[in-house]
């Protein structure tokens, strides 16, 4: 293999599953899928690890099995994280940098930037993203890139995205028992997100919406930047467990009931009927019907209530996007639309050479959308050693490329 290919790997670690995607990088900056693959995952419940050898197992099995496929020794990954703790603050800081004739350097950002993050984020979280919303100078206009512009004052409002800091040293320490290590954390939503949106959509406004096993997330755009991150602790698994309950059935029967026959339009009043282990069962579509809509309800309405704390509701010309497994569901997003009165879609990751085929597909949103980050970030190394360990400290001033 060629020593001086450059590849980005995406792991997305969630409560159902596990996913990884790995490309190659082209000179030319094309991006090629050359391997993929999913499993299930462990030790993991509502996005934290509930131990670190679950997990730990999980990812090992999975990229052995994606090693095999690409060819390629993974070593470290940009890595999803999700959960409850998740958190976007906004704050602001201003720094003296000089004279009136003083040319606005990187160092003055840098500076800025700490002094807007100091004192405002809990020690107990770790820093994911410092995102500048714009910059003023000598209380200017705002401008979004001040470096080479003269000022003695600088100012800067920003979007801090942190997580709690004990669930990241777990989920680190778990991926450290399967020799991988986190080049970078970052929210499941928003590497979906960069999977798939486009430039008009971020700027317009959109939201995009995370429907997963366990949990369901929420992040919201425009301008251009991301705007706010929500989690709710319930997802698609909540669907399953409600009709295991309610119609006395496994869980497993139960979800083939939800893959198979239900639909966020609820239109149809057959009955289904299935046959386990020899034996006939028949549900009344009516009851299915009402025992899933009424955890739909309860999910999107929390959704609506995210948007509405955020200052969105009804507010986003682009609309939602809907991605995870758990939009899988037959016309989920009519359902959706309805709930939250704006227009709703599936995402799907698009326009990825190699064997891209494979992870277009909603549930691959977010690993794809790792990678992608892992491909633009300025710090991908070129193929290391087998005695090659990076290690991963979280950068408080390098964002995310959109």
């Amino acid at each position: 293999m060629d020593e001086t290919v450059r590849y980005a790997v995406g792991l997305d670690v969630g409560t159902e599953n596990v996913r990884a995607v790995v490309a190659s990088l082209g000179k030319d900056g094309k991006i090629s899928v050359v391997g993929y693959n999913e499993s299930r995952s462990l030790g993991m419940r509502k996005g934290i690890p509930a131990n670190l050898a679950g997990p730990a197992d999980a990812v090992d099995r999975l990229l052995g099995e994606v090693e095999r496929m690409s060819g390629f020794e993974i070593r470290s990954a940009f890595v999803s994280v999700n959960g409850s703790g998740l958190l976007t603050t906004k704050t602001e800081g201003m720094i003296a940098v000089g004279t009136v004739e003083h040319e606005i350097n990187e160092e003055d950002l840098m500076r800025v930037e700490d002094v807007a993050v100091t004192g405002r984020v809990p020690a107990n979280r770790e820093i994911l993203d410092v995102i500048p919303f714009g910059y003023s100078i000598d209380g200017g206009e705002a401008v979004r890139d001040p470096v080479g512009m003269t000022g003695a004052r600088l100012e800067m409002r920003a979007n801090v995205v942190s997580a709690l800091q004990p669930n990241c040293d777990n989920l680190r320490k778990s991926l450290e028992g399967a020799k991988v290590g986190v080049e970078r954390f970052v929210p499941s939503v928003v590497a979906a997100a960069r999977a798939v949106l486009d430039d008009r959509q971020r700027e317009n406004g959109v939201a995009v919406i995370d429907f997963g096993a366990a949990t369901t997330s929420v992040a919201i755009f425009e301008e251009g930047d991301l705007q706010y991150v929500g989690v709710i602790p319930a997802g698609s698994n909540n669907v399953t467990n409600d009709l295991a309950i309610c119609l006395e059935i496994n869980t497993e029967i139960a979800e083939e009931i939800k893959k198979r026959y239900v639909t966020g339009s609820f239109s149809s009043d057959k009955a289904i009927t299935l046959k386990v282990n020899r034996e006939e069962l028949t549900f009344e579509r009516d009851r299915v019907n009402e025992v899933v809509k009424a955890r739909l309800e309860e999910i999107f309405g929390h959704v609506k209530k995210e948007l509405k704390k955020a200052g969105y509701e009804k507010r986003l010309p682009e609309g939602a996007v809907l991605v995870g497994g758990g939009a899988k569901m037959r016309d989920l997003e009519v359902f959706a639309k309805e709930v939250l009165e704006m227009s709703v879609k599936i995402g799907v990751p698009k326009s990825l050479g190699g064997v891209s085929s494979s992870v277009e597909k909603t549930e691959y949103s977010a690993a794809v959308g790792l990678m992608l980050l892992a491909s633009e970030s300025d710090s991908r190394p070129a193929q290391k050693s087998k005695k090659e360990k990076k290690s991963f400290f979280g950068s408080l001033l390098k964002k995310f490329k959109f």
